[in-house]
């Protein structure tokens, strides 16, 4: 699933604080913007066995 909202990929750089936007590049300074959302989960997570199935068993 892709994001809708973008981050500025030089906010830290060129702005004092976070910039948002839908397109593509940020309105401000034109750096490429990046997805803003964090990954839903790890594949390769070394403790997701357990706690899934920790979950099944607290159902």
């Amino acid at each position: 699933m892709k994001s809708d909202i973008r981050m500025c990929s030089a906010w830290r750089d060129a702005h004092d604080r976070p910039v948002y936007t839908l397109s593509d590049s940020c309105p401000d300074c034109g750096a490429d913007a990046v997805n803003s959302a964090p990954a839903p989960f790890n594949p390769g997570d070394p403790h997701g066995e357990y706690r899934r199935a920790l979950k099944r068993r607290n159902r």
